[in-house]
């Protein structure tokens, strides 16, 4: 045997030379207990699953390692959901009904895997019609006739992580207490290869996120207002220092933060947004700076909050004017001295986190009414930025519609759809308390009643008849001058990149389809071309 063999037999089999004849015991096996064949198996086994990273791989790797090793008809890991006590058939592999019972759920009160997860030890049944705890409706939907099994739980550092089934083995043969161990040695290595592959997937959705937050093309538009405010966003980016974003619903204050994080030296860090308005009072404490183990009600387990999950980036606080007086004086002491405690806990966290604020209220008029800290908002309005209203900015309306259009059309299956002048002058008299939202809402909306270009028609009453309700200028001059600002807008970004429309596309933040479509509508040409 290599030497590597040798210390794998060491590691599998280090235990007590006398095992208890309990067939519920959990002790590893006995060095005399492993033959070189199953000893070589475990070995293989062991490889197979550590070089899965996906925790659904790594249970299908041991379903099938524990059937081919122990000679069973079929093998399964089910895996438990603590907050709801249930078992879930993770992986099941060998019985012709497999996919009838993948994904689903049972009470942990039930059946010998309920047994096993309630006493965290392992069992071996000779003959499950005489195991009182024995739950026949699994037979009953795979069309299996269990006769015999094994079940191991799924433990880490204390952990209930699930459970691990055989059952029957071939031939007409029975389980003996070898089998019961080797399969318990399985257990051991799927649990931690599971926990692995559990962090592993974490990371790769972290990376995702990560990947996914790179910069687009997000921001549309070219109002003085809209222009001011983005370039405050860049002349902040660099810096650490506390950012408050105001401006009315639906303005783009999170797109705002998004953007100054991806502009930011920590832009290869996680970017946390906090709705503070969407969390109760009594969960938000846990929620920011996480609970320890047994901190209230419910907390089964130790869970860390978003300012750990921040670390190292920036988390966005949007509607900070929602919070109650208590938890803003907390926040401003972790403001301050970047450290906090979780919930029912002791040691002292300490976290490197940037802190975006939004808010859609009037933050100074909460200080003076006393409902808001005011030594908290000064710590939060080191640099404000404003975002404006839209109809404060009603030249980008244009871009923003085929812009909106763009995104919508591919999702709902049809072609992307021309907007009428005298629909978007109806649009350019509206108010649009919603904002950039309501517009999307709208412009959703009319593209699924339109069957061709979008009229007036399409669009709510309130906007269709928005001239109703006055209006510095003329439907036409309002037309007119949109569409001038608009052909403005194209040709110079054009000329900018040289007439390379994919450049000038991605500068105008549109497609090149809509870009096409716009040079043929304003018949714009190369000069001397």
């Amino acid at each position: 045997m290599t030497a590597s063999a040798t210390k794998m037999t060491a590691t599998l089999t280090g235990a007590p030379d006398k095992m208890p004849t309990d067939p519920s015991s959990s002790m590893p096996p006995t060095p005399g207990s492993l033959d070189h064949r199953t000893l070589l198996a475990l070995i293989e086994a062991s490889s197979a699953i550590h070089e899965e990273l996906q925790p659904a791989e790594v249970c299908l790797c041991v379903a099938r390692h524990a059937a081919r090793v122990l000679d069973a008809e079929a093998a399964s890991v089910l895996l438990y959901d603590e907050p709801r006590n249930e078992l879930v058939f993770h992986t099941v592999v060998g019985p012709p009904g497999a996919d009838v019972i993948r994904a689903m759920r049972f009470s942990a009160d039930l059946g010998i895997a309920g047994q096993v997860v309630r006493t965290g030890r392992p069992v071996r049944v000779d003959d499950v019609r005489q195991n009182r705890n024995f739950y026949a409706e699994i037979d009953d939907l795979t069309k299996l006739t269990t006769r015999a099994l094994l079940a191991v739980p799924l433990l880490h550092r204390g952990e209930k992580l699930g459970v691990v089934e055989v059952i029957n083995r071939r031939e007409g043969k029975t389980f003996d207490q070898a089998d019961l161990e080797i399969l318990q040695v399985l257990a051991n290595i799927v649990a931690v290869a599971a926990q692995n592959a559990m962090k592993f997937e974490q990371l790769e959705r972290r990376s995702r996120a990560l990947a996914d937050s790179v910069p687009q093309a997000n921001f549309i538009g070219a109002a003085p207002a809209f222009m001011s405010a983005l370039e405050l966003c860049r002349k902040v980016a660099p810096a650490s220092s506390t950012v408050l974003l105001t401006g009315d619903t639906g303005t783009g204050k999170e797109m705002a933060a998004q953007a100054i994080h991806n502009m930011s030296p920590r832009a290869g860090e996680t970017f946390v947004a906090v709705n503070c308005a969407a969390l109760p009072e009594s969960l938000i404490e846990s929620e920011l700076f996480g609970h320890e183990k047994g901190a209230f009600t419910g907390a089964t387990r130790q869970s860390i909050g978003r300012f750990e999950l921040a670390d190292g980036g920036t988390m966005l606080l949007d509607e900070i004017g929602e919070l109650e007086l208590a938890m803003q004086s907390k926040l401003l002491r972790v403001l301050e001295s970047q450290e906090f405690t979780r919930v029912g806990g002791k040691e002292t966290i300490r976290c490197d986190v940037r802190i975006i604020a939004a808010t859609n209220r009037d933050l100074k008029a909460h200080v003076d009414a006393g409902s808001f800290r005011e030594d908290l908002y000064y710590r939060l309005s080191v640099f404000p930025i404003h975002l404006p209203r839209l109809r404060e900015r009603r030249e980008d309306l244009p871009l923003l519609v085929e812009h909106l259009l763009s995104q919508i059309a591919p999702r709902l299956g049809g072609d992307l759809p021309t907007v009428t002048d005298e629909a978007l002058q109806c649009m350019a008299r509206y108010t649009w308390p919603g904002n950039v939202r309501e517009l999307r809402n709208v412009v959703e909306r009319a593209a699924l009643l339109a069957d061709g270009p979008i009229g007036p028609e399409h669009l709510p009453s309130e906007i269709a008849r928005a001239d109703e309700n006055g209006g510095a200028t003329s439907g036409a001059e309002t037309t007119s001058v949109l569409a001038e600002t608009e052909r403005e807008l194209i040709l110079e970004a054009l000329e900018e990149t040289n007439w390379n429309q994919s450049a000038a596309a991605r500068r105008l933040g549109i497609s090149r389809d809509i870009l096409r479509y716009r040079i043929k509508r304003y018949s714009l040409t190369r000069a001397g071309g």
